[in-house]
């Protein structure tokens, strides 16, 4: 029978290295051809809007989707998980906690294959829900000095980099400005709900990564132009995603600075498919806008989990 986990469940059994094995695998597979993935849809009506992406993990032997209500209420996850051999249902999953890790995950992948192994700071714009997991995600792929953050409530920032600190024992500190953490940084992130670039791109040091992980709307910005037109890498999730709904990357392919083949997918850089970073001199760039098949195989692996700990509910079908 099909099992029903909740986000009490999910977060028993997941991990932030369940989270970076299975986006790893996710894009591997999808660059094989082995996964098969569809870009998000959305049905909008006045007062609430219905988010959409599904795919098939043909490795796993499952498809399935993972669906999201956005309203001034609240927002609300679940992935569905169904067989590939027989279209049967394998499992319901709440999936606030298991979004928001896979979220950080891919940009700690990301930071992983493209920033200098030799990265020491990190500056991430954002204090909110996603930004805990941005963090986690860095201190497991690079031995940083410390982390600054930067965000507009002042008061929350402190008890949020406090609390940062104690849970991952990395010295996590809130900047001065913007632009002191940006020139500092060896690695960027973004992860904030921004209609406006946030931070001058000339404010970058010479090798330098950048992932822009909250553009996922045309409304939204991140990073300007000067970001792009700097960067020896310009990375996605998928190309397919990323001219859909990229916020940052589509004003600069609609003047021609950027073209489609422009852009390396995640799952290219890590077939060895298409080259990197080249040099330490390289400022290198990651959008993230999400996959489904990302959420697929997470949901995949914590379902064995959750089964092994006898966790969950049996739904009756």
């Amino acid at each position: 029978m099909a099992l029903y986990l909740t986000e009490g469940d999910v977060s028993q059994v997941l991990t932030m290295a369940d989270a970076l094995a299975a986006v790893e695998d996710a894009h591997r597979w999808h660059a094989s051809g082995e996964a098969v993935d569809t870009p998000r849809a959305r049905s909008r009506t006045p007062s609430s809007a219905l988010h959409v992406l599904h795919g098939a993990v043909l490795p796993l032997g499952v498809m399935g989707y993972k669906s999201y209500t956005t309203s001034r209420e609240a927002a609300r996850f679940w992935v569905h998980l169904f067989d590939v051999a027989t279209g049967r249902a394998l499992a319901v999953l709440e999936a606030d906690f298991l979004g928001m890790m896979r979220t950080g995950a891919i940009g700690g992948l990301a930071a992983r294959v493209l920033s200098r192994e030799a990265s020491k700071v990190a500056g991430v714009f954002g204090s909110g829900w996603q930004a805990r997991s941005q963090i986690e995600a860095l201190c497991a792929v690079r031995q940083l000095d410390e982390i600054q953050v930067f965000a507009r409530k002042r008061d929350k920032l402190e008890t949020f980099c406090a609390e940062r600190s104690a849970r991952l024992g990395c010295r996590i500190r809130p900047a001065e400005s913007a632009e002191s953490m940006v020139r500092e940084a060896d690695i960027v992130v973004t992860i904030t709900t921004a209609t406006e670039p946030l931070f001058d791109g000339g404010w970058l040091k010479a090798g330098a990564h950048v992932t822009a992980a909250g553009s996922n709307a045309l409304i939204r910005r991140e990073i300007d132009e000067t970001v792009i037109r700097r960067a020896a890498v310009v990375a996605v999730d998928s190309r397919a995603t990323a001219l859909r709904e990229s916020g940052d990357l589509l004003p600069a392919l609609e003047k021609g600075r950027l073209t489609e083949y422009g852009m390396v997918e995640m799952g290219e850089l890590l077939a060895g498919m298409r080259p990197g970073r080249r040099s330490d001199g390289d400022i290198t760039l990651f959008e993230s806008q999400g996959m489904g098949i990302q959420d697929l195989v997470l949901a995949s692996r914590l379902l064995d989990k959750a089964r092994a700990a006898s966790l969950g509910t049996e739904l009756p079908y």
